[in-house]
């Protein structure tokens, strides 16, 4: 009498699985280090397309969110999906006490790449 073969159960545990970084908190961070002047502005020339790219060298000019004391980091990320291939994301920037504000929209391209379309910051404190 023959019986059956029984396939083997994994003896090893699954390795944990790594969370990739979300576009959100990938370009976040890339746009905070541009507009706080840690990083040059063509550091994002492959990130963006149309007018952000522009729109991103004026900004970056006056480094609106730079930082005397603490190095700025992003506080908190928010998105919205106004429709597929699109995210309208808000993140506040913090440097010691204080917050800001950067808002930017991702389009994803032909490609499977997500790239910044558009971006802004809070008004630059006086």
């Amino acid at each position: 009498m023959r019986t059956a073969a029984r396939p083997e159960t994994a003896r090893t545990l699954p390795a944990k699985a790594v969370r990739q970084p979300r576009p959100t908190d990938l370009f976040a961070d890339r746009l905070l280090a541009v507009l706080s002047g840690q990083r040059p502005v063509h550091w994002m020339l492959r990130h963006t397309a149309g007018r952000a790219y522009d729109d991103l060298v004026r900004l970056a000019e006056r480094r609106p969110l730079r930082a005397l004391g603490p190095r700025p980091v992003v506080h908190d990320i928010g998105y919205y999906v106004p429709s597929d291939g699109a995210l309208e994301v808000f993140a506040r920037i913090a440097a010691g006490d204080r917050l800001r504000a950067m808002a930017f929209r991702l389009e994803l391209g032909n490609d499977l790449r997500w790239r910044c379309t558009a971006v802004e910051t809070g008004p630059t404190p006086t």
